[in-house]
């Protein structure tokens, strides 16, 4: 099961024929693995690592660091779970630390992200506080390197 995970990690569009080569097991098999995966909640789900700097439109992101007041016979799960459902966020983590939840944020533009912090996550009762960093550029994402487009450049040469 362990070698399956990995391999769906690192290549997730991988078809289940090309999965049960590598693996060495039966097709069948893999469906039945993969089924399991997905049934129990191993597999969450499957997606692309885009690299934003591409697109036309690139969306902005942002970690915020949030302190809570655990609630009673429930700690901070409650609250991160309520934080987690709102649309904006992409990723919710308990963290250990100097603040309790890290909380990744994207929206169009920075307005946006901005107003979502101050009208909606500041708000909540039980927050504390919070903090922004905008993310100014990625190197790596997913166990992806960004493709760095000075890359190819060749440094010039001077006699």
């Amino acid at each position: 099961m362990d070698a399956l995970v990995e391999l769906l990690q690192q290549e997730a569009r991988l078809t289940t024929s090309e999965i049960a080569d590598r693996l060495g097991r039966s097709e069948a098999e893999v469906k039945e693995m993969m089924g399991k995966l997905e049934t129990d909640g191993t597999v969450l789900g499957y997606h692309a690592v885009i690299d934003n700097e591409t697109l036309e439109e690139t969306p902005v992101s942002a970690l915020i660091e949030v302190k809570l007041t655990p609630e009673r016979d429930g700690g901070f799960d409650k609250m991160a779970r309520r934080i987690a459902k709102f649309s904006q966020v992409t990723n919710c983590y308990l963290m250990s630390g100097g603040y309790d939840l890290a909380v990744i944020v994207e929206g169009p533009d920075l307005r946006d992200v901005a107003r979502f912090v101050s009208e909606k996550l500041s708000t909540l009762d039980g927050v504390i506080s919070t903090a922004t960093h905008f993310q100014l550029k990625v190197y790596k994402q997913n166990g992806f390197l960004a493709k760095d487009s000075r890359e190819d450049e060749r440094l010039p040469v001077t006699p």
